[in-house]
């Protein structure tokens, strides 16, 4: 792996950080510091929320908000973000501590995503919330544009027919949380294959979390991404 400087990864987000103690601190896993990324995730994950759904309004003005929701939730969860940590190359400068590096930390879906927040809580403190909107934009712009059908598309199908011929196995999904209030319940589920996680997904129901996590399976497998138990 090329070896990316905090100087290289501003000028990916287009933004010199005024107080560079913020981007440092949004690197550091818990692992690695007392002074982690936790917080500044947490803060990146509430703005990444609210960016996310305000440019989804704006780009789908038709779309009615169960669209919407299934739409974001496919976009922000954790293989989705992992991904755009890769394209940041975030894995690259992360600090972890010498356990976490040695069982792989840098290649962790979990460790990824949650930089990915960590980076945009940063950029939200430093240089409010436009910073923030550009780093979104930057990562997301393809994703934002691609079509909202009436019908969230089959992909528990789709990733059937692919692992029957590639595997000669079906995924199995796993509801892995319930929670909310009963009028507003947000369910996730986890596609496997082999013991080996392909993808999670979120929806207001099972049925949908399911689907989610079989299109963040599929988006995986076409961009040449597999387990290390199925590669």
């Amino acid at each position: 792996m090329a070896e990316v400087s905090l100087g290289d990864l501003e000028r990916r987000l287009g933004h010199v950080f005024a107080e560079p103690a913020l981007l440092e601190r949004a690197i550091s896993h818990a692992s690695a510091s007392a002074t982690d990324n936790e917080r500044l995730e947490f803060l990146g994950d509430a703005v990444l929320g609210l960016i996310v759904s305000d440019l989804l309004e704006a780009a789908w003005p038709d779309a009615d908000e169960g669209l919407l929701s299934r739409r974001r939730a496919s976009l922000i969860n954790e293989d989705c973000l992992a991904r755009k940590a890769g394209q940041l190359e975030l894995a690259s400068v992360l600090r972890l501590g010498r356990g976490e590096e040695k069982t792989g930390g840098r290649k962790k879906p979990s460790i990824l995503a949650g930089a990915f927040e960590a980076v945009l809580g940063a950029l939200f403190r430093d240089g409010g919330i436009e910073a923030a909107r550009r780093m979104v934009e930057l990562c997301f712009k393809d994703d934002l544009q691609m079509p909202i059908e009436s019908e969230v598309g089959d992909f528990k199908s789709r990733l059937q027919e692919w692992t029957q011929g590639r595997f000669r196995a079906a995924p199995v999904y796993e509801l892995v949380e319930a929670e909310g209030p009963p009028h507003a319940r947000c369910f996730t589920a986890e596609v496997r294959l082999q013991g080996e996680a392909l993808g999670r997904g979120e929806g207001g129901s099972r049925k949908q979390a399911e689907q989610e996590a079989a299109r963040a399976a599929m988006f995986a497998l076409e961009a040449g991404v597999l387990p290390g138990g199925l590669a």
